[in-house]
């Protein structure tokens, strides 16, 4: 396995390019005292005076990724012939369902298979970590992933596989707590080899199911 280039992962941050399109903090404020007006709530009132700030600043973390492009954490890579799986399991994230703006969290599993281009294993958590900064739904989200390991590496496979719980099923709606939301995206080799996918597959589920 080729070695990662990143310093200690639990000590230094997540490179992160400029951002081009800062968030309107402002804007947002205006928005939620809005909503707190709208529901019968009083916006001035003390608990809720800096509420607007709080949900501002959060908006901008969790959508963080709409002014990052992972692509740059999959650009440096090593030149190895190494042709056979790569698997990194349960990549834990959280994200926000775009239908009704309540989170989605839960795990990624990602594979692939090398055409000579190996990349530090960090990299891999990195763009889980942009890609689910956004509003979006989670078969939005597992095929891009597996689309820019396949444009950026020329992988002879790939496969993304993500587990998830969703907020807007678990605490509004149906309700239904504990329900889990599984959804993959394989291509090339695992995609068009029966036995290939059933490797990664059993690589990430054997022995736990």
């Amino acid at each position: 396995m080729a070695p990662d280039p990143d310093l200690d992962p639990d000590t230094s941050p997540a490179p992160h390019a400029p951002d081009p399109h800062p968030v309107d903090l402002p804007r947002i404020e205006r928005a939620v005292r809005e909503i707190l007006a709208a529901v019968g709530e009083d916006p001035q009132r003390e608990g809720l005076l800096e509420t607007p700030a709080r949900v501002a600043r959060m908006y901008a973390e969790l959508f963080s990724g709409l002014h990052a492009d992972p692509r740059t954490h999959l650009r440096k890579f090593f030149r190895e012939q190494y042709d056979e799986l790569v698997l990194v399991r349960d990549i834990s994230f959280n994200s926000m369902c775009e239908h009704h703006l309540l989170p989605f969290m839960g795990t990624a599993h990602i594979g692939y298979i090398p055409d000579g281009k190996v990349l530090g294993l960090s990299k891999l958590a990195r763009v889980v970590e942009v890609v689910s900064k956004r509003p979006q739904v989670q078969e939005r989200m597992t095929e891009t992933i597996a689309n820019l390991l396949m444009e950026e590496l020329n992988a002879k496979g790939v496969a993304v596989v993500v587990e998830a719980t969703h907020s807007c099923m678990t605490i509004r709606g149906i309700r239904k707590p504990g329900s889990l939301c599984v959804t993959s995206a394989m291509k090339g080799l695992f995609r068009a080899n029966l036995s290939s996918r059933s490797e990664v597959m059993t690589l990430i589920y054997g022995g736990r199911r």
